[in-house]
Formats: structure tokens, sequence, C-alpha cells
């Protein structure tokens, strides 16, 4: 039961997150990052590239993992190019939102990284 009210907490956490940084007129650097980390995520992307005048995602989707070795360089991977359009990139981000537990563990360390604050330790 609780588990299940941390995984919603998350993903709403993470759309109002989705809505803050398209809502903001000025993108930022790190509001960028977080659209690509949410693209990639959700497509298996190598790379991704948004156009927000344009209203269009490129992306080099990977079309399988088996050819992936993280013990060697990897110079080939199967992958198709995509180029999307959008018609709103926050309902466009919000609809890349998956519920199953690898995904909401991603979402939970992109929350943590835009939340960062120093804390001072205190030892009691």
């Amino acid at each position: 039961m609780e588990n299940s009210t941390v995984k919603r907490k998350i993903a709403k956490e993470i759309e109002n997150l989705i809505s803050e940084s398209c809502n903001n007129q000025k993108s930022t650097d790190q509001f960028k990052n977080l659209h690509e980390a949410i693209l990639k995520k959700y497509y298996n992307a190598a790379d991704v590239s948004i156009d927000y005048h344009r209203k269009r995602v490129a992306m080099d989707i990977v079309m399988d993992d088996t050819y992936y070795n993280p013990k060697e360089v990897n110079t080939y991977l199967p992958t198709l190019h995509a180029n999307l359009i959008f018609k709103n990139l926050k309902d466009f981000l919000k609809s890349c939102i998956d519920k199953d537990p690898k995904s909401i563990g991603f979402y939970a360390s992109l929350l943590r990284s835009f939340t960062k604050k120093d804390v001072p330790l205190t030892v009691v």
C-alpha cells in the first residue's frame, strides 16, 4: 500500500517538474537535459535533439540492445533515426512517463538531481 503511494507521488512530482519546465519561457540547460533524459529513457534513444521552435524531436533509437557490450567500445549499434513532431511539449513529455518500477526509480533519481540542496550534517 505504502509502496504504491510513493510511486504515485514520484510520478506526480515528475509531471509537475515537466509542467514547470515547459511553462518557463526561458528554457535552461537543466530543463533541456531533463526533456532529453525523459525521451532517451522512453524511446531507448542514443541521441536526442529537441528543436523547440519548430516543435520537432530528432533522435537515434537503438533497435537491438543485444549488440551492446559495456566492456567494449560499441562501434555498431543498430539505430533508427526518427524525426517526431509535437504540438504541445508538455503533453508530449507527460505521455512518455512510464509507471513501471524501473522507470519510477529513474524518475526518482531525476527528481533528486533537480531538488539537490546542500544540507549541513549535524552530529548529535
